[in-house]
């Protein structure tokens, strides 16, 4: 009996550590961009589907694997209605650096605050963000949530994870 307690509680747990779930509204946010823009998820609603994925830390390996695979495919991500962005709560002068060397197409937001990352729940305890996906409706509400994100394969994922929710191509 012990450890079927213990089993459920810490299914629980770690359910409810995550934070947001899918159909939860998203929290909105105000951060600027490589792009020289100030993002604002309340600017998107009601337009098309907003895509940010998180990553730890710029120039890191994993987060660079990850800023080729999205610039590489960028033209095949800009065909549906939706706006992408990788998110971390670097300063904004790293992630522009970042974004020039690996020569991302699309913007990248800095969350220096971390206020925006704790509203997401992707803050860890070594005060970075964890590498996950949200995909958030016209509407406001996470559509889906990518926790084990890979970075080699993250605009493949993207590209089949819009098809799996019937995102409609630019008009």
């Amino acid at each position: 009996m012990k450890k079927i307690t213990f089993l459920v509680l810490a299914v629980l747990w770690s359910i409810s550590a995550y934070g947001l779930e899918v159909g939860d509204t998203a929290p909105d946010f105000s951060l600027q961009g490589t792009d020289g823009k100030v993002h604002r998820l309340s600017d998107y609603r009601g337009k098309e589907v907003v895509i940010i994925a998180w990553f730890p830390r710029a120039y890191t390996r994993g987060c660079t694997i990850e800023c080729k695979s999205l610039a590489e495919n960028g033209d095949k991500l800009r065909k549906f209605a939706a706006s992408y962005f990788m998110a971390s709560v670097d300063p904004i002068e790293d992630n522009i650096g970042f974004a020039e060397k690996e020569k991302a197409d699309f913007p990248l937001l800095s969350d220096p605050s971390k206020n925006t990352a704790k509203a997401y729940g992707v803050l860890t305890k070594k005060g970075v963000a964890a590498r996950q996906t949200f995909y958030i409706g016209k509407d406001g509400k996470i559509l889906a949530i990518e926790r084990k994100v890979r970075p080699a394969t993250s605009a493949e994922d993207m590209i089949s994870k819009l098809k799996e929710l019937k995102v409609p191509g630019r008009t």
